[in-house]
């Protein structure tokens, strides 16, 4: 992106946050406090068109590329919201338009741009693997016609609030596989039909409200036809969507940023003691534009990643590293907000504590810091593999 240029994505951002004012403080606490999913503000998204942002117009999406879906999601956060009721909808999306067939890109992305059908459940991760995502134990058998699924999930946020998964199971058994990353098969899972039928759902209790829980398969059926790409290599599809991910993560981790930076400032001028503004104290006013410097640093480097992803150029080392420098930015900025508020910014009302448990789960997920750390020093560095 040209410096001297404006934003391209400047109107999008203008209308996000327009939408985003009719979800306020007070809407967000009491979604956090019921641990309820925020329905009338995805729908509202879903009604804007704003979750069908990547999907092609031809399906009745907006065509728009990913630092359009980037600047989306950035904006709830910097308005105090937050996005990961519904993100997965954006990158989860990038599988189905790659790899799927014609028929899945016809039954499924026109219902899933209208609203009609919600995509936000990622079956991946399983309580004995992690992120070892090749070790996973969740077994895909096809006999006749479809695929009989025995196996659990963990960590599957949204399954409550999801019509369909993307599910990645094991088809051929490691043993029998020449690479560890083969034999891993993508389906989309009708949940619907499948909920009491094969899948169980139990949620999970956090310490945010991710609306995340744990699924079980006990010999779910999955008709053939909803297999995605070739069986076999479902660890590729899925990979072919994480880089997309960690820079859509790294985006609201830089709105989160925004939000408490903002905040600070605004209070470290409002508040008085001693006589005199607390953001005039240089132990105030340090830690809050070291954090701001934080944030314009993964802020470029988040930029440079979203450029060389639409340019169709491996992005791996800006998408993991941008992740986990706007996430840190995040969180210093969420550090140094906390701290100007003192004693006010543990009460609910002021948004900052709902925030900072918020803005803390991406420095796990949907990658560890050590795991980004372990890829920058073997792909990019060329040292030894570390595990």
């Amino acid at each position: 992106m040209d410096p001297t240029q404006a934003d391209p994505h400047a109107e999008i951002r203008e209308e996000v946050a327009k939408l985003c004012a009719r979800f306020p403080g007070e809407y967000w606490r009491r979604v956090d406090r019921d641990r309820a999913y925020p329905t009338e503000f995805v729908q509202a998204l879903t009604e804007a068109g704003y979750l069908g942002a990547l999907i092609p117009e031809e399906f009745g999406g907006a065509g728009l590329p990913l630092s359009a879906a980037a600047a989306i999601l950035e904006e709830i956060h910097r308005s105090g919201g937050n996005a990961g009721a519904c993100h997965a909808q954006m990158y989860i999306m990038g599988t189905i338009l790659k790899h799927g067939s014609p028929e899945q890109k016809t039954r499924y992305l026109p219902r899933i741009a209208s609203g009609a059908l919600r995509l936000q459940a990622f079956g991946v991760t399983e309580p004995t693997s992690g992120t070892d995502t090749t070790a996973l134990r969740t077994v895909a058998k096809r006999e006749g016609d479809r695929y009989i699924v025995n196996g659990q999930k963990i960590w599957t946020s949204r399954a409550e609030h999801s019509d369909l998964m993307l599910l990645l199971a094991r088809t051929t058994p490691r043993g029998e596989v020449q690479k560890k990353t083969d034999g891993l098969s993508t389906f989309i899972v009708d949940m619907k039909a499948a909920l009491g039928n094969g899948l169980t759902i139990r949620p999970i209790r956090t310490m945010m409200n991710h609306n995340t829980t744990e699924v079980f398969f006990d010999n779910m059926a999955v008709p053939a036809e909803n297999l995605v790409g070739v069986e076999g290599k479902g660890f590729r599809y899925i990979l072919d969507g994480m880089n997309a991910e960690r820079l859509l993560i790294a985006s609201e981790s830089i709105g989160d940023a925004k939000w408490f930076i903002r905040k600070a400032v605004d209070y470290s001028k409002e508040r008085v003691l001693f006589g005199r503004p607390i953001g005039q104290n240089q132990g105030v006013q340090f830690p809050i534009a070291r954090a701001y410097a934080q944030m314009r640093a993964a802020e470029a480097l988040l930029k440079t990643g979203l450029e060389k992803f639409e340019a169709g150029l491996a992005c791996g080392e800006e998408a993991n590293m941008s992740k986990m420098l706007a996430a840190e930015a995040a969180w210093a900025a969420g550090e140094a907000c906390i701290q100007t508020f003192g004693g006010f910014g543990f009460a609910e009302e002021y948004d900052v504590e709902r925030k900072y448990r918020e803005a803390r789960l991406y420095q796990v997920a949907p990658i560890s810091t050590n795991l980004v750390l372990s890829y920058v020093g073997e792909h990019v560095l060329g040292m030894p593999r570390s595990y």
